[in-house]
């Protein structure tokens, strides 16, 4: 709690950190080598998934653990076409990979839960608020207010442009990126207002994300993929920007995940009663 007490009182530009065009610069570099890499696994034959990739025995361990209810994880590092792990001034990019297993759902299941962003603020317990904004066949443009809290709580106002991909009967993937994020500080109150984007505590610059479905072994695999940027860690503040900064990316991607598997298992026990 006495952590708590210092946190409260330090003022807004203590925590305060810029988006700069180095860091930018970098971090586009880092997603467009993922999304490259995304693309190749997506066209192999007789693969689909990440997970399909993995050492044969590997693969069958995270196959029985997602197929009992649990959710894998890994965390992941692009490396740029030299081999070289990409630098990146003044922040930090944070790259995991998770799947999960829904018994009985279909992909078109999967699809109609993962499109309806009308109601995401009842399934993802860090999603304040979930709207719609424009949609045309599968392009969707959306808002999000995230609230997240590791020592620190953050809000943040969030639109994200979603692409979906069929790519057959039972497959099917979608892209996901940060067009604004926006600090929101004193949230809920009268006085709440958004920090210039870029501008700000720096705990999410930008998020991207790669979605795959995959219709086999009586159910649904799902899987994503997930880069962020952030600020890096100012000394002396660690105590304070650390945990947030290292922590959150993994929990939220596996809170979704989780979360995404119960909302599915939901809908699909309601479509099966009479």
């Amino acid at each position: 709690m006495a952590a708590l007490g210092v946190m409260v009182s330090l003022p807004s530009p203590v925590l305060a950190a810029e988006l700069k065009p180095a860091t930018l610069a970098a971090y586009s570099r880092y997603v467009h080598a993922t999304e490259a890499r995304v693309q190749r696994e997506l066209v192999r034959p007789n693969a689909f998934l990440y997970i399909d990739g993995l050492p044969e025995t590997r693969r069958a361990e995270v196959e029985k653990q997602i197929q009992n209810g649990e959710v894998y994880m890994e965390q992941l590092k692009t490396k740029d076409a030299s081999g070289q792990s990409s630098d990146v001034p003044d922040g930090l990019i944070h790259h995991w990979i998770g799947d999960v297993f829904v018994p009985g759902a279909t992909v078109q299941q999967a699809i109609a839960l993962a499109q309806d962003y009308n109601h995401h603020q009842e399934i993802y317990p860090e999603v304040e608020r979930s709207r719609l904004l424009t949609h045309d066949g599968n392009d969707f443009h959306i808002f999000y207010r995230l609230r997240k809290h590791k020592v620190i709580t953050v809000t943040l106002d969030s639109e994200h442009d979603v692409h979906y991909f069929q790519d057959d009967a039972k497959r099917w993937h979608s892209i996901s990126t940060s067009t604004r994020i926006a600090q929101v500080d004193d949230a809920g109150k009268r006085n709440e207002h958004e920090e210039p984007p870029g501008h700000d505590g720096g705990f999410l610059w930008r998020l991207d994300s790669w979605w795959r479905f995959q219709e086999a072994d009586g159910g649904v695999y799902i899987e994503c993929e997930s880069v962020s940027l952030t600020r890096d860690i100012p000394t002396g503040l660690g105590w304070l920007i650390e945990p947030f900064v290292t922590s959150i990316p993994k929990e939220s991607l596996r809170n979704t995940l989780g979360s995404t598997r119960s909302a599915l298992l939901a809908r699909v026990a309601a479509a099966r009663k009479p």
